[in-house]
């Protein structure tokens, strides 16, 4: 079994920028200039546009976050050196919401993809 994330996103082109060049994740479909599919480290993720409901899932829409600073879902990478990572995410155009945090078991700090969808890195302490 195999799980895979989707995000609806409002430009896929921008998008698609973002999770290669950015997050580094591996592109491996594009389909119908509405969605694409990456593979990240073993996890999938699924970006698509926004859209109505379909036959399969009736009285849905796909959105873009409305308002980036409610929550309703983040998603964690689990690094070995969050500050390593930050570096390098940052030097790749990630805009972090502050730079890593220390707490008594883990290091972590947050940021967003161009539609406001949360990431989270995080380090664990032993």
């Amino acid at each position: 079994m195999e799980l895979t994330h989707i995000l609806v996103v409002s430009d896929l082109q921008r998008s698609l920028a973002w999770y290669r060049d950015v997050l580094g994740a591996t592109l491996t479909g594009e389909y119908g200039g509405t969605s694409a599919v990456f593979n990240y480290d073993g996890a999938w993720l699924l970006i698509v546009t926004p859209g109505g409901e379909t036959p399969d899932k009736p009285g849905t829409e796909f959105v873009p976050p409305p308002n980036p600073s409610k929550i309703s879902h983040s998603m964690t990478i689990r690094v070995p050196d969050c500050r390593a990572a930050y570096k390098m995410l940052r030097s790749r155009g990630a805009e972090f919401m502050t730079e890593p945090r220390e707490s008594a078991w883990e290091v972590r700090c947050f940021f967003r993809d161009p539609d406001g969808h949360l990431f989270e890195i995080s380090e664990r302490k032993a």
